[in-house]
């Protein structure tokens, strides 16, 4: 009997091991993104753009919130884009502060960040604007500013309201980089007398 176990075990260690073992690569969640189709702004505010349709718009709330802030809010992704506003007011000094403070903001995340890439685009109206992304585990992955020069100053970044590693959110980020560029490109000013 005990000879019979023997040599179970031994054909078993001999013949069950032959083959390469491969492990599994790991998988991904599947993301469906809907195709990008876009719509305008209320026009109570001293900017216009479009905005994907899949989003919601709501005004910022924090004890810091300003008039004119508000939330893109994607709520089937976990995500938001947060607009701030400030008037420049013809201040060479305000302009500069708001520049200083964008810059600012976005090097905070040196500590998690390996790369911040920064791109100048000059946007249809004539006007520029900074984006900057970031690369590893960073709260925004996506930052931008653009101004007018004298009375208009905007800055925008991506959040993510999910604890998934950036690189898995890569296709999401990706769309929603497209839906920020476009924001940029159809941002328009208003020159009225809003306040």
């Amino acid at each position: 009997m005990v000879k019979q176990f023997c040599v179970c075990v031994l054909g078993v260690m001999l013949f069950g091991c032959q083959g390469d073992y491969l492990p599994k690569p790991k998988g991904y969640n599947r993301i469906d993104l809907p195709e990008h189709e876009y719509t305008n702004l209320p026009d109570t505010l001293p900017y216009q753009f479009e905005y994907s349709t899949i989003a919601t718009l709501s005004p910022h709330e924090s004890w810091i919130t300003e008039r004119y802030w508000i939330d893109i809010n994607y709520e089937n992704m976990d995500a938001m884009v947060q607009i701030t506003y400030k008037p420049i007011l013809n201040k060479d000094s305000l302009m500069r502060g708001y520049y200083t403070d964008s810059y600012k903001l976005t090097s905070q995340h040196n500590v998690k960040a390996y790369a911040i890439d920064e791109m100048i685009l000059e946007l249809p109206n004539g006007n520029f604007a900074s984006v900057s992304s970031l690369e590893g585990e960073v709260p925004t992955p996506f930052q931008f500013h653009v101004s007018d020069s004298n009375r208009h100053f905007i800055r925008g970044a991506l959040y993510f309201e999910t604890a998934t590693k950036n690189d898995s959110l890569a296709p999401v980020i990706s769309y929603l980089k497209q839906d920020v560029i476009h924001l940029l490109e159809t941002l328009q000013w208003d020159h009225g007398n809003k306040k």
